[in-house]
């Protein structure tokens, strides 16, 4: 099997969070590791994180790789730490640095903004739709809401000074929003992209609606009321309506959880150490452990762990029914968090594996229909 080197490396720069969402799967799901996390990652750890990855870049002769600050909430670790941080990755890697950040939003401040805007710094803010819906889950410990805070920085996102650093919005599904106004209070903010993310589960906790013995597919039904708005009208980039579209035409998806393309991401918690997707804390306790650190280990001892070949395994890291499927070529089997059970580990279906064939058949049905041709 082939090895491909990681191209993005998550830093998880804070562990903790200023918010207390009821789906998060670092803080609510099956891993709590993040209580023995530090709050912030030292700047020793930090140092010798660039140093790894500037070696990956030279051993595996990386032209451009990306970097994802990632929390908890990451404003928590403070401009000044983020600031030193992207300037000695810019300084010693061998490559281009492409830097992006997912935040609540919550910290945003034009102060904030000017300092992320002159590092060059992508954002993207998390935003389940109008008030009642982001309210409904995203709210801080105290119980309040996080929605008008977050629509304060947005409000800032979308100043011309501050456009070029807006990368979209991070939606998490919710059956009990409705899905087209959940979608048109996402527009109001005028994203240049927007990202659907379905609710992360497994079979042994599957996420509301799925799991064994549930009918129909409710995800599917709610993108798709979205899909046919955004295909006709197309006011936004929607990652995976694009990604299925671009697939079904013959192309090939280049998110995780569509395709077989290898995962290239890798995670650094705060403490250094090196670890596998941090969404499968949802599958179990110790699910992305590696049991490797920045300070001991090159990335390339990631690269040849079990668990990193199984996730870049494409279709051998796949069960029967999936290698049988139609659709295979776009789902890829869905997202490898998303598959885990008792039985079998990972060599399972995805738990939304009914949701993915019918909006990829869907999707395909009205591509086919407008070209006038059966899509392959």
């Amino acid at each position: 099997m082939t090895i491909t080197p990681f191209r993005q490396f998550v830093l998880k720069v804070h562990s903790r969070c200023n918010l207390a969402c009821d789906y998060c799967y670092v803080y609510q799901m099956n891993d709590q590791s993040w209580r023995q996390q530090p709050h912030r990652m030292s700047l020793t750890t930090m140092h010798q994180v660039v140093e790894r990855i500037a070696e990956h870049a030279e051993t595996h002769r990386l032209l451009s790789l990306s970097l994802i600050l990632h929390g908890g909430e990451p404003l928590l670790a403070g401009t000044g730490f983020i600031t030193v941080l992207i300037q000695r990755l810019r300084e010693t890697v061998p490559a281009q640095v492409n830097v992006s950040m997912q935040t609540n939003g919550t910290l945003l401040t034009e102060e904030c903004l000017e300092v992320l805007a002159g590092l060059d710094v992508k954002i993207g803010v998390s935003l389940d739709g109008d008030a009642g819906a982001s309210d409904r889950h995203r709210r801080f410990a105290s119980g309040e809401g996080s929605h008008r805070h977050v629509e304060r920085a947005l409000r800032l996102l979308s100043e011309e000074r501050f456009r070029g650093t807006f990368a979209g919005l991070l939606c998490t599904i919710d059956l009990n929003s409705p899905p087209l106004p959940t979608y048109e209070a996402l527009l109001e903010h005028a994203p240049p992209a927007v990202d659907f993310l379905l609710p992360h589960g497994t079979w042994l906790q599957p996420p509301p609606g799925r799991g064994r013995g549930a009918s129909g597919t409710p995800y599917a039904d709610w993108l798709l009321a979205i899909f046919d708005r955004w295909y006709d009208e197309a006011e936004t980039w929607v990652r995976m309506f694009g990604e299925i579209t671009q697939a079904v035409l013959g192309g090939t998806p280049a998110v995780e959880g569509l395709g077989l393309r290898p995962s290239t991401v890798v995670v650094v918690e705060t403490d250094g150490s090196i670890k596998q997707l941090d969404s499968l804390a949802a599958a179990h306790a110790g699910a992305a452990d590696l049991d490797l650190q920045v300070s001991t280990n090159a990335f390339d001892a990631a690269l040849s762990h079990p668990l990193t070949r199984l996730r870049q395994g494409g279709v051998d890291s796949l069960p029967t029914v999936c290698r049988e499927c139609a659709v295979l070529r776009v789902c890829g089997g869905g997202l490898f968090t998303h598959r885990y059970d008792h039985e079998g580990g990972f060599l399972n279906p995805s738990v939304y594996c009914p949701d993915l064939l019918h909006l990829i058949t869907s999707i395909s049905s009205r591509v086919s229909a407008d070209l006038g041709r059966t899509v392959q």
